[in-house]
């Protein structure tokens, strides 16, 4: 008996269509500590102000595979000086089949950002307690939210009248 292929379906001439993420591979891709002010900074007694920074960027690696990296640099500073400083890149292989175009940057800056952050949060806070200091437990992010905002603040500005025009 011979088997008809249906045109409407594809899944019918064997071929998977079907939506599919995997992480393959996590890891420090770049990571730096600083103690400047060592051994001074032990008899310190002002708090520091600590400034950390985010940054998420993606690439692709190969044919349906992107690499996704988080950069978190933190700063500990006070009156009398730099505390420390760390910087980390932590990057995650993502591969990625069969996702719609207008789904796949939600992925790559929100979703998979959420998925390599408390990786990402342990590795600092360790590091910086191997420094000596107690360890710098970073806040959750909600990294959904961040990409609607960013979203909305890019249509906002592509809404916007060029300055000058009436």
């Amino acid at each position: 008996m011979t088997e008809i292929i249906d045109p409407i379906d594809p899944m019918s001439n064997g071929a998977d269509e079907t939506p599919q993420i995997g992480l393959l591979a996590q890891y420090v891709k770049d990571l730096s500590f600083e103690n400047p002010n060592a051994p001074t900074v032990y008899s310190w007694t002002e708090q520091p102000q600590i400034d950390i920074q985010f940054n998420i960027s993606n690439q692709k690696a190969a044919d349906d595979v992107f690499e996704v990296a988080l950069r978190i640099t933190a700063k500990a500073t006070t009156d009398q000086g730099t505390s420390f400083a760390a910087e980390l890149v932590y990057a995650g292989l993502f591969g990625l089949r069969n996702i719609p175009e207008q789904q796949l940057q939600p992925f790559l800056l929100a979703e998979a950002p959420r998925l390599l952050f408390p990786f990402a949060r342990r590795v600092l806070a360790d590091a910086v307690q191997d420094g000596g200091f107690p360890p710098l437990l970073l806040d959750p992010i909600d990294f959904g939210a961040m990409y609607m905002q960013q979203q909305a603040q890019a249509g906002a500005m592509a809404n916007a009248e060029p300055a000058g025009h009436a």
